[in-house]
């Protein structure tokens, strides 16, 4: 049975060089402001849209100001400095009202009118967040999209299995509950997309087209590679147990080039070279500084998502449901 009262979207968009695209952006979600039908027959509508200033390199905040004066349902959040996409956009979400919450790129990239299917995914396998699947290749150039596609794989390899629901996007539509309780919880050096993870687990993905960029991208090599870095810290201990595990390697070489060497004198009655024992020696405590270092990890992992702010549970207002089906 369809809800009678349309589902109010919020729509938050961090703006860093919107100067000259913002506006297109906003005509285009102008009509999605009124009462809509979904493909499925749910109603939903923009309610508002918080266009969030990152202090960027351009005029972006005049460009906000013209459009609030011009639009009832803009409103502004305005940042001190620049503080990242993250940031901005979990500072857009805290200031939220919705149902639902849209993140939306400035850039135009990504297409306003595919919130509906979105919205249909989410209701319809009772999801807590739609992620928007590329069904193209990005317009970023074969280098760029090698590197990104290569660095997220290597991400979901190294962070396990808890996050290997797919690929991260930053076209989501976030239950709005979550969305406002996760901007409480977070802090300084989160990547937003490892947060939401700590309290949904109903995720699923919504295939959309890009488009072309209207502006060049804002991201650099070295902010890009930032990023992902960002990602795997925030992850957990997943990538600090390599740590440990090189360690016990390590001891256990040491114990068979031992054993190795042992057989070789006595039984054997083959000459060992002196270098042996040093090999020994090195592989067997470089074990035990491993083993240890990677134990003094954990510990300080663990400090540091207290510090992060990982919320130990989350109550919601309403029940939590099964998903009707598996995304992995």
């Amino acid at each position: 049975m369809k809800n009678h009262q349309p589902i109010r979207i919020s729509i938050v968009i961090p703006v860093y060089k919107g100067e000259f695209c913002l506006g297109k952006l906003i005509k285009e979600i102008e009509p999605l402001t009124g009462v809509q039908n979904t493909s499925e027959g749910s109603l939903f509508m923009v309610s508002e849209i918080l266009l969030v200033h990152d202090c960027g390199p351009d005029n972006s905040d005049q460009t906000i100001e013209e459009l609030i004066s011009r639009y009832p349902f803009i409103k502004g959040v305005w940042l001190t400095r620049n503080y990242g996409q993250h940031a901005a956009t979990l500072a857009g979400m805290a200031s939220t009202n919705g149902d639902w919450v849209v993140t939306l790129d400035e850039d135009g990239q990504q297409d306003p009118c595919d919130i509906g299917n979105m919205l249909d995914v989410a209701l319809n396998n009772s999801l807590q967040i739609v992620y928007a699947r590329p069904t193209n290749i990005p317009p970023h150039g074969f280098i760029r999209n090698f590197f990104s596609s290569l660095a997220k794989k290597i991400a979901l390899k190294l962070l396990g299995g808890e996050y290997q629901v797919g690929v991260f996007n930053s076209f989501r539509l976030i239950n709005g509950e979550i969305s406002r309780i996760l901007a409480s919880y977070c802090s300084n050096g989160i990547y937003l997309d490892i947060a939401l993870f700590w309290i949904a687990n109903r995720i699923g993905y919504c295939p959309v087209k890009l488009r072309n960029e209207s502006r060049d991208s804002g991201y650099n090599c070295l902010m890009l590679i930032n990023h992902f870095w960002r990602m795997i810290l925030t992850a957990g201990t997943r990538p600090l147990r390599l740590i440990t595990f090189s360690g016990i390697f390590s001891l256990f070489a040491a114990m068979g080039v031992l054993f190795y060497v042992l057989y070789s004198k006595l039984i054997a009655q083959t000459p060992v070279q002196g270098w042996a024992s040093i090999l020994i020696f090195i592989s067997f405590f470089s074990g035990l500084i491993m083993v240890s270092l990677g134990l003094l990890a954990e510990y300080l992992a663990l400090a540091v998502g207290i510090a992060m702010g990982k919320p130990l549970y989350m109550v919601s207002s309403q029940p939590t449901r099964r998903a009707n089906f598996n995304m992995q």
